[in-house]
């Protein structure tokens, strides 16, 4: 699966103040990731980027964008979707994007057999839930915790889990 060089950062959802700046809902972990970006990006592909000044407030980014300079040309803007360069952020050993991760095969770390693919994860507070779509279309859920999910391999592009009994069937 090829990795992604650019990655969506959040949506412009609407504006702040009369000086042009827009409210960004974040699509990451928490709206300060986003502070120490000077630039985001209109496109998946980075060919047209922005210059911006980010701050985390709430549950929201407030960013000012070169050359929007009014109300107006802010306004103009909701509904767009900004990319950020993933060299641009650094993450911790053992973290990664969702968006690496969705689609990878997940298998039996002890056996091999594959269960389906990650298509979703959610976050619930405690841990995150991974959803597993199985090859018959039914979604499982499973907690992002170290006693399950034994290993994540993008280069290999498979996760190995080894599920808690009963997590899969209806075995007490």
């Amino acid at each position: 699966m090829p990795i992604k060089t650019y990655l969506e950062a959040g949506q412009i959802v609407g504006t702040h103040g009369v000086r042009g700046e827009v409210r960004i809902q974040p699509w990451c972990d928490t709206p300060a990731q986003l502070e120490p970006l000077h630039t985001l990006y209109w496109d998946a592909a980075g060919t047209a980027s922005v210059k911006v000044h980010c701050r985390a407030h709430k549950n929201m980014v407030l960013a000012k964008l070169e050359d929007v300079n009014t109300v107006q040309e802010a306004a103009a803007l909701r509904g767009r979707v900004l990319f950020l360069h993933r060299g641009d952020l650094y993450l911790e050993p053992g973290r990664y994007f969702i968006q690496d991760l969705l689609g990878l095969p997940v298998v039996d770390a002890d056996t091999g057999e594959t269960y389906g693919t990650l298509t979703d994860v959610s976050a619930t507070g405690a841990n995150d839930v991974y959803h597993i779509t199985f090859p018959d279309g039914r979604v499982r859920l499973i907690p992002v915790i170290s006693d399950v999910v034994v290993s994540t391999d993008l280069e290999q592009n498979r996760m190995s889990i080894r599920p808690l009994k009963g997590l899969f069937d209806d075995e007490d």
